[in-house]
């Protein structure tokens, strides 16, 4: 596989460059998924994280319980409501994930060249002579010279919280290791993972199933990341189960790439997922640090061939500790805006980072840059060309749409939708415009009572790029009469007039459905 060029516009002025950054009333095309945590779960941090670009709020299931979450989501919809701004809630699942426990939360120092025991004896206390992990089958799955990550944000090569090791042999079911680098370990659990090795765990762990059948009902979550994602059954897997859970069959579940076995099986995950998170964190342990930003190109050319989905994570851990980026870090963010990146996933920065803020503020801002800057006619002209042909009717649509707003440079695109599934194929042509998404409900039914689905369809839209939804009056259907379409479009150009992207003598690509007609049409607003 070939990786893609940047998608760069050319040419670019060097002047354009010494002059400063101009504000913008709107936010980024790129979303930005926050994790919320220790640093950012008050209700004031809250708003300022929304203010700043957050449009998905992330629960880490792999630590904590549901009620610190559950309070913490309570502080997100106060925040939601004060601020008047939308955000969807992800829910990210443990997954066969493997911890260090100390349960006395000594502090841990290794040096590198001694040897340290892992092993499977939870009873025993962890120190820089023994590990104790929850896992009894490493010593049957490694072999000597397997290498071996523990830490609590996992090893980055520069990070002294992170420890990485070496198997020398093994002992029953102890592995006997070297220590690779000094490191200092805290905490009461840390994240082991080792490379290129098959864990025997279930991609949903027991505690997986009772947390969404319980936290992710009663919060109606609408996205779940499925971590450690290794085969499309896992997807499957996980939707057979949400399928159970009432409501939750409308949400959305994100294929969460981190490792080898996931990285083999990309094509067929790709097509059971909603989306992709490329968890670079465990990726650039699996794979040789140059193979990474080659599979980075590669994920994101096939999600953005497929108008699914794509998040980067792990860009910027340099600001958990600090309030500005390194020159690297800006770059790598910049560059996958510019590969097709839907968005930007923010873990330890957001979680436990002293400024988790300006982190968000940082990365709107390199990602509205680099938006500035993106190729799109050679975007859709390679987009276009991948779709087989003949064209199905509504990505033919959705991309007439795109070319229009592009010939009239038009300020916005308005799509009414009802599935969302419109929208999104408009995305997947990457418009430069914002993408103001009209959701209208749907009256549905399961034989026992009646409902209305929509709000889900609307949050959603929130981790694609360039779309802004609004959940409309759901006494209207998405293929009413013109008058009604009409009032509906006024109240989309009044919010977008109010948010400062739609000025007097601005034309308007709208795409909607009348009849049994879909329908794209330019307006120029008076």
């Amino acid at each position: 596989m070939q990786a893609t060029q940047l998608l760069l516009e050319e040419p670019i002025r060097l002047a354009s460059i010494l002059e400063p950054s101009s504000p913008t009333a709107f936010s980024a095309l790129t979303k930005i998924i926050g994790t919320l945590g220790p640093q950012s779960r008050d209700v004031e941090t809250i708003e300022a994280l929304l203010k700043a670009g957050m449009s998905v709020a992330r629960f880490d299931f792999s630590w904590g319980n549901d009620a610190y979450h559950q309070e913490t989501l309570e502080n997100l919809k106060k925040a939601v409501r004060n601020t008047r701004r939308l955000c969807a809630v992800m829910l990210d699942t443990i997954g066969p994930e493997l911890c260090v426990l100390n349960k006395e939360e000594h502090v841990i120092e290794l040096q590198e060249g001694a040897t340290v025991v892992l092993t499977a004896d939870e009873t025993r206390g962890a120190s820089a002579e023994v590990l104790p992990l929850n896992y009894d089958g490493l010593a049957s799955a490694v072999t000597k010279g397997d290498t071996i990550f523990l830490g609590q944000y996992l090893f980055t090569g520069s990070e002294t919280t992170s420890v990485w090791l070496e198997v020398v042999e093994t002992q029953g079911k102890d592995v006997v290791c070297t220590v690779k680098n000094t490191a200092t370990l805290t905490g009461s659990l840390f994240t082991a993972h080792m490379s290129q090795v098959r864990i025997e765990l279930p991609t949903l762990s027991e505690a997986d199933l009772k947390t969404m059948a319980t936290w992710g009902v009663k919060n109606q979550i609408d996205f779940v990341s499925l971590s450690y994602t290794r085969h499309p059954d896992d997807v499957r897997a996980c939707r057979e189960y949400l399928d159970k859970l009432g409501d939750l069959r409308q949400t959305q579940i994100f294929a969460k790439i981190e490792n080898y076995e996931g990285l083999a099986h990309f094509d067929e995950i790709l097509e059971e997922a909603d989306g992709i998170i490329l968890s670079r964190g465990n990726l650039g342990i699996d794979l040789p640090p140059e193979k990474v930003f080659l599979f980075q190109k590669v994920a994101l050319q096939k999600c953005n061939a497929a108008g699914k989905a794509s998040i980067v994570t792990r860009v910027v851990d340099s600001m958990v500790d600090s309030p500005r980026p390194t020159r690297a870090e800006a770059t790598d963010v910049a560059n996958a805006v510019l590969d097709g990146t839907d968005g930007i996933m923010l873990g330890a920065e957001t979680l436990r980072g002293l400024y988790p803020v300006e982190t968000i503020t940082t990365i709107r801002k390199i990602c509205a840059e680099a938006e500035k800057v993106f190729n799109q006619a050679v975007y859709f002209k390679r987009t276009i060309k991948a779709v087989r042909e003949p064209m199905q009717h509504l990505e033919s649509i959705a991309s007439s749409a795109v070319r229009a707003a592009s010939k009239v440079r038009a300020s916005v695109i308005v799509v009414f939708t009802s599935s969302g599934r419109c929208a999104r194929l408009i995305a997947k042509y990457r418009p430069t415009m914002p993408v103001l998404c009209v959701v209208i409900p749907r009256l549905t039914t399961n034989h026992l009572k009646w409902s209305f689905t929509g709000a889900f369809q609307a949050r959603q839209c929130l981790a694609v790029r360039g779309l802004f939804p609004m959940l409309a009056d759901p006494r209207h259907s998405s293929d009413s009469a013109s008058t009604t379409n009409e009032s509906i479009l006024k109240v989309a150009l009044d919010h977008g007039k109010a948010a400062g992207i739609v000025k007097a003598h601005d034309r308007i690509v709208v795409c909607q459905k009348v009849g049994d007609s879909s329908v794209v049409k330019i307006i120029e607003l008076d």
